[in-house]
């Protein structure tokens, strides 16, 4: 359900991934149960942006809607994560201590979409339950699940079964805690979680139903294998801009669209980092500097990069 600009990839890159990227229905974010699938590259799902931008309330829900104080809890899955050559690790966990307080203009975007208010609400009521802009690190737990090593072509029955893991692992087994809580399972170098690259998506988000109540997570590949430019429109050759890029458009759309599909979407079925792929920004926070995609904005009425 996306357009985004893929760069070019070195020959070496391209043969030991075997690239065959397509505009499948893998990328379109609808099928198998994957939501908010970031292509890789296709631009079939901008011709439907057209149809209308605007994204309204799917539902009249007061739970699983958004997420109304994210917690973000990331999960490193394998033994394979001896080796991180981009340094994703530190990168991930300096995003999200970062991303709150005034330094992120990108986060406030958010915070104008919410749940407890009528089904086709396109501008929150003051009586709704809005996104709250964090104050505080919202990276509530990060964890090396080392143990043993991760399958190397992971399926979405095994990414989401790691995510009830990480539940379990943080103590979160009831569904309150995990009203807010979004699973990041992040594969290591070299591997291929649910066919990446030859899926054709960047990252994608789900939930699934456990003993510990509905769990939001996140398949969030080793993206800097595919080599500088890959996922991101940014062209400076910086290596993980394609991941921040991508798991920020991840992180937004679990966050205005908990459960899909009872959040925020727009007419043609897009979320809020649908529609704006091929725009990135940098933000600066006070752990580094980061690619943040744009997102779409009801109140500004456009893609924008802050709020």
């Amino acid at each position: 359900m996306r357009t985004v600009r893929l760069a070019a990839l070195t020959a070496a890159v391209a043969a030991a991934f075997t690239m065959s990227v397509q505009a499948s229905s893998a990328s379109s974010g609808t099928a198998a149960g994957r939501f908010g699938a970031k292509p890789i590259s296709g631009r079939a799902h901008a011709a439907q942006l057209a149809a209308g931008n605007t994204l309204s309330l799917q539902t009249a829900g007061t739970q699983g809607v958004v997420s109304p104080k994210p917690k973000v809890y990331l999960v490193f899955w394998g033994s394979q994560w001896s080796k991180d050559p981009a340094m994703v690790a530190t990168d991930m966990q300096n995003l999200f201590k970062g991303l709150n307080g005034s330094a992120d203009t990108w986060g406030t975007i958010l915070s104008q979409y919410c749940e407890n208010a009528p089904k086709g609400t396109t501008k929150c009521p003051s009586t709704a339950t809005f996104i709250t802009h964090p104050t505080s690190s919202i990276l509530a737990g990060s964890w090396f699940d080392n143990a043993a090593a991760a399958p190397a072509n992971a399926t979405q029955t095994q990414l989401a079964a790691e995510a009830k893991k990480a539940a379990g692992h943080f103590g979160n087994t009831t569904q309150s805690p995990n009203l807010n809580a979004q699973y990041i399972v992040l594969s290591a170098t070299g591997t291929h979680p649910d066919g990446f690259p030859n899926s054709g998506f960047c990252a994608w988000h789900d939930f699934t139903s456990t003993s510990y109540g509905k769990l939001a997570y996140t398949n969030l590949p080793y993206i800097p294998d595919l080599g500088a430019g890959a996922c991101t429109t940014l062209t400076d050759g910086r290596l993980l801009s394609g991941i921040e890029s991508t798991e920020t458009h991840e992180y937004a759309e679990t966050v205005t669209d908990f459960w899909p599909t009872a959040g925020w979407y727009n007419k043609s079925g897009g979320e809020i980092g649908d529609e704006c792929e091929n725009q990135d920004a940098y933000l600066t926070l006070s752990t580094g500097k980061f690619d943040v995609q744009g997102l779409w904005s009801n109140k500004a009425n456009a893609c924008v990069t802050h709020g």
